[in-house]
């Protein structure tokens, strides 16, 4: 959860949000948007069973998100697993802070 926390500060939201969205993910929230949920439930299923997303689960994604949307949804998180999967492989240590908190325009903690 680490690396989905310090995703959701550099897309600029505050420490309180942040913690708000992952603890909803955490425990399986149903109080998602209807395009929130889509994509939480396109990258679950990318996560645990790739070879399984069909035409119809892109069209899903499509149909609540819009095809920019989806198409940001399946691009960034195909790269999210795969920096897993290699940072897993090489056993690289999570970062204690976000170390893009000090990046020009981001938000400071709260």
């Amino acid at each position: 959860m680490g690396h989905t926390e310090m995703l959701l500060a550099v897309a600029g939201m505050s420490q309180q949000e942040v913690d708000n969205t992952t603890r909803r993910l955490a425990a399986g929230a149903a109080d998602f948007s209807p395009a929130e949920a889509a994509a939480f439930a396109f990258t679950r299923k990318q996560a645990t069973n790739p070879t399984a997303i069909t035409d119809v689960d892109v069209r899903d994604l499509i149909r609540h998100c819009g095809a920019e949307k989806a198409w940001h949804v399946i691009w960034y998180a195909s790269r999210c697993h795969y920096m897993t999967k290699v940072a897993d492989a090489f056993q690289f240590p999570l970062e204690r802070e976000n170390p893009f908190r000090a990046m020009p325009g981001a938000k400071p903690s709260k």
